[in-house]
C-alpha cells in the first residue's frame, strides 16, 4: 500500500496535476512510458506493455478541491482521491502488474487530467494517431460494469431585468423574479422518464445577482447542468433554445450524450448517473466503464475506498483483460 499512499499524498486537484504525472512517469514500471501536454500546463501519461495494445485501462489523476491527505484504517482509506480516481488507476497498475508477470504483453495503462473541469486530457489524447479496441475507464462503480450512463449538457444563462427602488417594483423589472419564472418553466417542462436511464435532472450552480437589497436586480447569471437520458437528451436541447428571449440570454457549451457501453458475463453491470471521459476517448471500438469505491462518497469530505474493493477491482480488471483477449 506504500505505492497508494505516497499517490495520494500528491495534491492534484484539477488543473495541478503535472507533479502528480511526472512523479507517476518516473515511478510506475512499464517497457514504455509517455507523456502528452495536454496545453494548459498538464500532461497525460501512458504506460505500455507491448507496441499495440489490446486493451487500455484508463483512469483520471485530477480531483476534485480540496485536497484531503489520506487517511489509513484497518479496512479502509479516507481522502481525496481515493475512490476518484486515483483507487482505480492503482487498482488498473496492480492488475497489469499480474498480467505482464503472466507473460501478457498487448495492454497499456493511460491516465489522463482535467476529467473533473471538461474532460481536457481525454479530448487532447483523443486527437492522437493511437487507436486500440478495447477501453476500459475506471469509475467508482462499486465494482459494477456500466451498462448505461446519463448524458451532460450545459447552459449559461444571462437574465437582464431593470434597477428600480425596491418600493416601487411595479416601475422596474427584477432578473431574480425572472430566474424564479424560469425555474417555474423549467420544473414544468414535462422531459419523459427513460426506461433505462430514469428521470432527467439538472442542477444550477454559479449563481450571481449582487445587487442591493433595496434595488430590484438588473441582471442575474447562472449555470445549468443538465443529466440528460436517451428520451430527454435532444428534447432539453431544444427546450433551452425555446427559452431565449429579450430578458434571457442562453449559451449553449455542449456536454456528451447518453450512452450504452460494453459489458461481459460475470460481473454485475448497471446504469449510472454520472459522466466521465469515456465518450471523449474516440480512439477506442469498443468502452467499458467499472471500478472500486461509491459514487455516494464520492467529492465528498469523508471520501474513502474499502481495501476489499480495492483488491476486488485488480481481480476485475484482470478477468476483464482476459474476457477480451478471448473473444
Amino acid at each position: 500500500m506504500e505505492l497508494f499512499r505516497q499517490i495520494l499524498s500528491f495534491d492534484s486537484t484539477s488543473g495541478r496535476e503535472r507533479e502528480l504525472g511526472e512523479w507517476l512517469a518516473t515511478h510506475l514500471e512499464a517497457p514504455s512510458v509517455e507523456t502528452f501536454e495536454v496545453g494548459d500546463g498538464t500532461i497525460d501519461v501512458l504506460f505500455r506493455w507491448g507496441v499495440a495494445p489490446r486493451v487500455v485501462f484508463c483512469s483520471h489523476m485530477d480531483t476534485v478541491p480540496p485536497y484531503i491527505p489520506p487517511t489509513f484504517e484497518t479496512d479502509r482509506v479516507l481522502g481525496r482521491g481515493t475512490c476518484d480516481a486515483k483507487g482505480q488507476f492503482y487498482a488498473m497498475y496492480r492488475a497489469c502488474q499480474r498480467l505482464a508477470a503472466a507473460g501478457h504483453r498487448d495492454f497499456a495503462l493511460l491516465v489522463v487530467s482535467g476529467e473533473e473541469t471538461g474532460s481536457w486530457g481525454a479530448k487532447t489524447f483523443a486527437k492522437l494517431p493511437f487507436r486500440a479496441p478495447v477501453l476500459v475507464v475506471g469509475e467508482p462503480t462499486d465494482n459494477c460494469m456500466v451498462s448505461a450512463s446519463k448524458g451532460t449538457k450545459r447552459f449559461d444563462l444571462t437574465f437582464t431585468g431593470k434597477a428600480f427602488h425596491s418600493g416601487y417594483p411595479e416601475h422596474g423589472v427584477s432578473a431574480v423574479e425572472l430566474f424564479v419564472d424560469f425555474m417555474e418553466r423549467l420544473r414544468a417542462a414535462g422531459f419523459p422518464d427513460d426506461p433505462v436511464l430514469g428521470p432527467t435532472t439538472w442542477n444550477v450552480g454559479k449563481l450571481l445577482s449582487d445587487n442591493p437589497q433595496n434595488i430590484l436586480s438588473p441582471y442575474l447569471t447562472c449555470r445549468i447542468y443538465f443529466r440528460t437520458t436517451f428520451a430527454s437528451d435532444a428534447m432539453v436541447s431544444e427546450w433551452m433554445r425555446a427559452q431565449a428571449s429579450a430578458t434571457l440570454r442562453v449559451d449553449a457549451f455542449g456536454g456528451d450524450a447518453p450512452a450504452r457501453y460494453f459489458t461481459l458475463p460475470g460481473i454485475p453491470a448497471k446504469p449510472v448517473s454520472f459522466g466521465s471521459d469515456a465518450p471523449h476517448l474516440t480512439n477506442f471500438a469498443q468502452k467499458i466503464i467499472c471500478g472500486p469505491g461509491s459514487i455516494t462518497v464520492a467529492h465528498r469530505d469523508d471520501e474513502f475506498l474499502a481495501f476489499a474493493d480495492l483488491e476486488q477491482a485488480i481481480s476485475n480488471y484482470v478477468n476483464i483483460y482476459q474476457q477480451v483477449i478471448a473473444l
